[in-house]
């Protein structure tokens, strides 16, 4: 049991679908999250806390009005064998215990702990599948939902923790699908702490220096494909701002001189006070944009997609942004700040928002449905791959009306 203290009022929009308890003593609301061994449906007396059907009126509160009953079970070759069905009193719908696992409609319940640390430990995804033995397509389709469920995640975790008063934000360049698609992942570090808050992305026109034979390459895509907006980043940095000022009176925010980030934070008005470091300036500690710095170098060293001169680059910057999403949970709620230092806090113990780091099997312990969580526009776009990439055509959208 983890108990955890958090803000007054934060407790009624937190860790419902993990099935924390409130404790309320002078001052302070403690919460109790359990942090169960991986799949909680797999342990003996498991009962649902609400009705998993979203059209149901007893799916987004916990109620103790909800009646349900047993509905016998059904058998399977992974083990546990027998799986408890149950049927809802009020709409009737039928649904079992796998309902509320994270490896609901998977064959094989082991592939999402292992692919988990491989995403994180700079593997592509055919590296991973030539490792476990499965096909790069199936390591695909682990590693969106995992992205998707880490994003429910953070944004149920994130209540726990103080508003933001202090944030470095600062545009991630990488590329998809090739290099004359490149995009930014704008980011949102708390100063001081490490903890990434929140990302997005913006497409961009490939500059730099080019040969003739590029340059007209470049011309002929964007005749082709259509040219990215000009003001993508601006309305990027303007979502990120939305999102991390959100509970904050006032935020300050250090950024490099990038031209685009004045008119976004201008009209943020007196909620934000605007700290520019120059872009040239040495990226030492010293540096006010360090835990930008540092989250770009430990990025690349993590994912295979952003590594120098890879050919493991992401095909989508959707796909990306479900890698970036496990990224951001492995970063603040599962390593330690320090690399050197034993038993270093990670970045969410040193907000308060935990008292020890999370393994993989917490992170993937049970289910989160984002028909109960409501994530960031950006990020609900995420969610529904909805996010599309111009040099493609046919592009998967997340449709499943069961499995998520």
């Amino acid at each position: 049991m983890l108990s955890v203290p958090v803000r007054c009022g934060a407790v009624l929009k937190c860790l419902f679908p993990f099935g924390c308890v409130s404790k309320i003593v002078p001052g302070v609301i403690l919460v109790s999250l359990r942090l169960m061994s991986y799949d909680i449906t797999t342990q003996a007396g498991f009962r649902p806390k609400f009705c998993p059907n979203p059209n149901c009126n007893y799916h987004k509160g916990i109620s103790p009005d909800w009646k349900y009953k047993k509905a016998g079970y059904y058998e399977r070759l992974a083990h546990p064998r027998r799986i408890q069905r149950f049927t809802c009193l009020h709409c009737k719908r039928s649904f079992s215990s796998q309902t509320f696992s994270t490896t609901y409609w998977q064959k094989d319940p082991e592939l999402n702990r292992l692919i988990f640390m491989k995403t994180i430990g700079g593997m592509c995804h055919r590296q991973i599948a030539r490792d476990l033995g499965i096909s790069p397509e199936t390591v695909e389709h682990h590693v969106g939902r995992i992205g998707r469920h880490c994003m429910l995640l953070h944004t149920v975790m994130m209540p726990l923790g103080p508003p933001p008063t202090n944030v470095v934000i600062d545009g991630f360049e990488t590329f998809e699908w090739s290099q004359y698609f490149p995009f930014h992942h704008n980011l949102a570090i708390e100063k001081g702490v490490d903890f990434m808050i929140y990302f997005n992305d913006s497409e961009l026109r490939r500059k730099g220096r080019m040969t003739k034979t590029q340059r007209t390459r470049r011309t002929e895509l964007e005749q082709q494909h259509g040219r990215p907006d000009p003001k993508a980043i601006r309305n990027g940095i303007a979502d990120l701002l939305d999102v991390v000022c959100t509970g904050s009176r006032q935020v300050t925010i250090d950024s490099d001189d990038h031209p685009s980030y004045r008119q976004p934070i201008r009209k943020m008005g007196d909620r934000v006070i605007h700290r520019v470091t120059p872009g040239s300036a040495k990226r030492t500690k010293d540096n006010n944009l360090w835990e930008a710095n540092l989250a770009d170098l430990v990025l690349r060293h993590s994912s295979a997609n952003h590594k120098r001169e890879t050919i493991s680059w992401s095909k989508r910057r959707q796909n990306s942004s479900e890698r970036l999403a496990i990224y951001l949970v492995w970063r603040n709620y599962m390593k330690g700040r320090r690399e050197k230092e034993r038993g270093s806090p990670t970045p969410a113990m040193v907000r308060g928002m935990l008292d020890r780091p999370l393994t993989v099997d917490d992170i993937l312990g049970e289910r989160l449905f984002a028909t109960r969580i409501e994530l960031p526009s950006r990020w609900r776009k995420y969610y529904d791959k909805r996010v599309v990439t111009r040099a493609m055509g046919r592009q998967r959208v997340h449709e499943l009306k069961y499995a998520y």
